[in-house]
This record gives structure tokens, sequence and C-alpha cells, in this order.
């Protein structure tokens, strides 16, 4: 059997991991399941799967936790350490889910670790990439990417040498605003923005998908994840969402993965991969779907993926200010405080103000991170005065 630890097990994709292990319980053991203050989703979990631990990471949440898994036999631990302790147990393979960089700690302690880590925190990447992935070159760890994108890039890259690539592709499905003018942008609401018209994703990821930045922090990590250079990554935009990514090689061949827009298929690629497990998941009817539509993204209307373009070709400390103003500002359009709009404006004014020296480790990497949300929380200030 399989020993697995989940981190972020209450989220959307941790569900969607939990899902497919409910599935074959002959092939998964649950060494340890995390969330972050769900504490009724989290005790259910882990008694449905058998988890032996399971760790909520605020810790004003452990006693309730404890009592929810009073007599299971379930170990209850609490605290952002006990969540990284969680992240180095001895497992084959780990999930790592945990929205934002609030999980870097973790994916580091299980890069760390070696193993397998299927990797859905694509903030690590993009705030640490250097960092990250020294890191699991020293341990040996196998990185799996869970994205839609990425994994999808992962299945089309074959056995040739980096230099017979030609392009890497990621595929956007443009968002629930790909055909609205910026004046039609300028009222978009946090409702609006949160209905993703293929996907269903948590209120962060959606806004990403909206302003299309999500993409942009795509390309980073693709950058990370794949041995090609940044010129190398082109974005098209697919409304279908039915090709999640593609390969150009250098003799005119392009392999493309498709798929219904389900994560359990790429999460089910990861957890049994080098192999295949079956799943419950839509299949695909292209009859049906009848045409797949293609297009360039437009620059203008989405200046935030412009931002993540320039970040990446920058290099040094830019990809974590980004994605550290980003998360802040989409925070803050989430509560009302800051247009739609604005989002992009926040970030790309943090980026012209701050530019650090490249962070050579995570503390480094944290610490620019922690500078540029003081930068983009005064900014919102100033948008909401």
């Amino acid at each position: 059997m399989k020993r697995i630890t989940i981190l972020g097990a209450t989220g959307s994709v941790g569900s969607s991991t939990l899902d497919l292990i409910e599935r074959a319980p002959d092939q998964f053991s649950v060494e340890a399941l995390t969330a972050h203050r769900d504490v009724a989703k989290l005790a259910a979990a882990a008694i449905r799967v058998g988890a032996a631990v399971a760790v909520i990471g605020d810790e004003s949440c452990l006693p309730a936790l404890r009592e929810a898994l009073s007599g299971t036999g379930i170990t209850a631990t609490g605290g952002a350490q006990a969540v990284i302790d969680a992240a180095a147990l001895p497992v084959d393979w780990t999930m790592a889910a945990i929205v934002g960089t609030a999980g870097l700690r973790p994916v580091m302690a299980a890069l760390e670790r070696g193993g397998a880590v299927a990797l859905a925190n694509k903030e690590a990447l993009v705030s640490a990439g250097e960092v990250m992935m020294a890191a699991a070159g020293r341990a040996g760890t196998t990185l799996v990417p869970v994205d839609s994108e990425h994994n999808a890039i992962f299945q089309c890259l074959d056995d040739c040498p980096p230099e017979r690539i030609r392009r890497i592709i990621l595929t956007a499905s443009g968002g629930p605003f790909r055909e609205r003018s910026l004046a039609e942008m300028r009222g978009i609401t946090p409702a609006q923005a949160v209905a993703h018209p293929n996907w269903s994703m948590g209120a962060k990821i959606s806004v990403d998908s909206a302003t299309m930045m999500n993409k942009g922090l795509e390309l980073i990590e693709a950058f990370h994840l794949f041995p090609v250079a940044a010129d190398q990554l082109d974005v098209l935009v697919h409304r279908q969402s039915v090709i999640h990514s593609m390969v150009e090689y250098v003799d005119g061949s392009t392999l493309a993965q498709l798929g219904s827009p389900d994560m359990r298929i790429p999460i089910a690629h990861a957890l049994a991969w080098p192999d295949r497990m079956a799943t419950p998941c839509e299949r695909l009817d292209l009859a049906r779907i009848g045409r797949l539509d293609f297009e360039a993204p437009d620059m203008v209307r989405f200046p935030a993926l412009a931002l993540a373009r320039a970040a990446l070709s920058a290099g040094g400390g830019r990809p974590a200010i980004l994605n550290a103003a980003n998360e802040v500002a989409v925070e803050a359009f989430l509560t009302q405080r800051i247009g739609f709009l604005e989002i992009a404006a926040i970030v790309g004014d943090v980026l012209d103000r701050y530019d650090p020296p490249g962070p050579q480790t995570l503390d480094a990497v944290l610490a620019v991170d922690a500078e540029a949300r003081a930068l983009a929380r005064q900014r919102v200030k100033d948008c909401a005065a």
C-alpha cells in the first residue's frame, strides 16, 4: 500500500484526493491529514480513511479537534509547526495542497524528506522556485505536478533531450470575463469573479483565473518544473478547457493532453504515477463538444498575465513580490475593499516600488514576501480611502 499524507485535506484539491483514495482503500494508507480551521471536515475525513494523525493549523481549534476524534485512536495535533512536522513524516507520497505562502514551509519539509510530492501549491515554485527545486534535487524527491496544465505537460513530455522541445503551451479558459471590455470589468463583483465557467475551484484561485494571474503564476511554475527557457513558454486561450496543455517538438509534432475539466483526473495521474488508476470522471465526448476554439490572450484587458511574464523574465525576487502582492489584492477584492481592475494595478505598483536582491533561502523568500505584503496593504488602504 502507498503511504500518503495530504496537506490541505479540506480544500477542493484535498477533497478530490480523498474521494479517489476512498474509492481504492486497498491501495492507500493515510498517515496524516492537515487543515487550517475546518475541524468538522478534517475530523470526518480522518475517521473515514483511518488516518494516523490529524493536524489543525490554527492551534486554537485543537481542543475541538481532539474532542471530535476522541475514542478513534487518531492523534490530533495543532499549530504551524505541527503541520510542518506532519509534512516531514516518512511516507511514499504527499499531496501539497495548502493554498498560498502558508504552504511554503510544509512543502519544503516534504521536499527535504524525499519520496514523491504531488504539487498543487503553485506559490511554492512561484515564490521560491530555485530554493525548492534545489531542496528536491538534494533529497532525490520526485516532484509530480497536479495543476491540470502542468500535469498535462508532464504527461506530454517524452524521453527526448530538452533541446528537442521547441515550446510548451499552457492553455487558459480565459475565465468568466474573457469577452468583457475593460469598462465592463470595472463593476465586477466578487460573486461574479468566483463563478468560473468550467472548473469548480476555491475563491482565490477563481479570482486569479478571472484576472488571468493564475496563468501567469503557472508560467513561472512551469519554468521551474520543466527544462525550457522562459521564452519557450506560451499561453493560449482555449475556452472549452478540453486541451489542458501542449508540448511542441522541433520536428513539428505537438502533443496535447485532453480530458474533462475535473481535477480528479490529474490528481489520479499523480496518485498512481507511473501507473494509471480508474476514476469516476466524465469521459470526453469530442463529437458532442463539436469544436475546440483558441485565441491569443489579450494583455491589455488582462494585464496580470503581462506582469507575471515580466516577473519571470526579471527573476530574482520579482516572482515572490508578484505572488505576495496578488494575494493581498485578491483578498481585498473578495472583501469588497477594492475593485476588480485594481488587483493588477496594485500588483504592478508594488513591483515598481520594490526590487530586492534574489532570495537564496526560504527565510529570505519569506522576508521578501512579508515586505511585499506590507506595501500591497498600504496600497489597498490608499485605494479604499
